[in-house]
């Protein structure tokens, strides 16, 4: 069923003693100013892991084959549109209609999320998408970059004088909290429903699919460096139908407070009051966030709170 109302939110992910987005140097990302963030494409990676995991076609995801390079099998990445032919069993040629690959591409259930930059050899397509994701900015002020030594059971031949194995390095912060403001406008694909036979649009089981992602995919991605990154808290405000309402990034008005001797909390008093001053045009409001470890004072909002666990 399509979708119809906008939906405005945040996205909480706690990192302890892990790194939840390197830079090329291996340290946390930082603006000019120190301060930590990540990206929106570490934010999307996992939730397009566990989409890949529970057989959903995933195009943006990287894939390898072997092919010969100097008569030698080597491990590649695919090209993009040998991603495309792969999970679509289909091949682009010079005669292949943009309809037949925008429709292609919205099978994909990334693609009908988050959008699409299709810059291949014969079809050159791109497709913003509904769901907009921003900076994930580290709301906790006193977070430490750790540095932790790593002996290499193997000696590292590369180098004239190495007599022993070799040392690595692991970069980590030891406490941090990212905050993630994000939006999804289904009126993004309004162009595409006239030219794609049977298109409906965005579609209230890909949002359903997007919120379960953005609930438990960190979680669940457990890598060397994300082991202990995990979804924190989620807030979804969904507008009525025809409402107008357009909600600036909502990051900016959540505040992360450390309780040494309790629960850490959350701070969403400057949010309420955008919220009540627009109450009007809300359908709906859900808060999700670990009660174990987590308070969020929500007194003087309509809404429904659950356990994110």
């Amino acid at each position: 069923m399509e979708k119809k109302n906008k939906v405005f939110g945040i996205i909480g992910i706690k990192s302890i003693m892990s790194n939840w987005n390197a830079d090329f140097t291996g340290r946390p990302k930082t603006l000019s100013n120190n301060t930590i963030f990540g990206s929106d494409k570490a934010f999307k990676y996992p939730i397009k892991k566990m989409w890949d995991s529970e057989g959903e076609k995933v195009l943006y995801l990287k894939s390898y084959k072997l092919e010969k390079v100097k008569d030698v099998e080597k491990l590649q990445p695919l090209e993009l549109e040998e991603r495309y032919n792969k999970i679509f069993n289909t091949e682009i040629t010079d005669k292949t209609e943009s309809a037949e690959v925008i429709k292609n591409l919205f099978d994909a259930i990334d693609v009908l999320n988050f959008g699409a930059t299709f810059a291949g050899k014969k079809q050159n397509i791109s497709i913003t998408g509904a769901v907009q994701i921003g900076q994930g900015f580290n709301k906790y002020e006193d977070t430490v970059i750790e540095t932790q030594d790593i002996l290499s059971p193997f000696r590292n031949s590369s180098k004239d004088d190495a007599e022993a194995s070799s040392l690595g390095t692991k970069i980590m912060v030891d406490e941090a909290h990212y905050v993630y403001p994000f939006s999804i406008n289904p009126e993004n694909y309004n162009n595409y429903k006239d030219i794609i036979e049977g298109f409906e649009g965005y579609t209230e089981e890909s949002y359903d699919k997007f919120k379960k992602g953005c609930l438990v995919a960190a979680t669940a991605f457990n890598t060397n460096s994300k082991m202990g990154c995990e979804n924190e808290f989620a807030i979804f405000i969904e507008t009525k139908e025809d409402s107008g309402l357009y909600l600036t990034n909502l990051d900016q008005y959540i505040e992360f407070i450390k309780n040494e001797d309790k629960k850490d909390e959350i701070n969403i008093s400057r949010l309420k009051e955008i919220i009540n001053n627009h109450k009007d045009k809300i359908q709906n409001i859900e808060i999700y966030y670990n009660k174990l470890s987590l308070d969020i004072n929500t007194d003087g909002i309509e809404c429904k709170t659950f356990d994110i666990l």
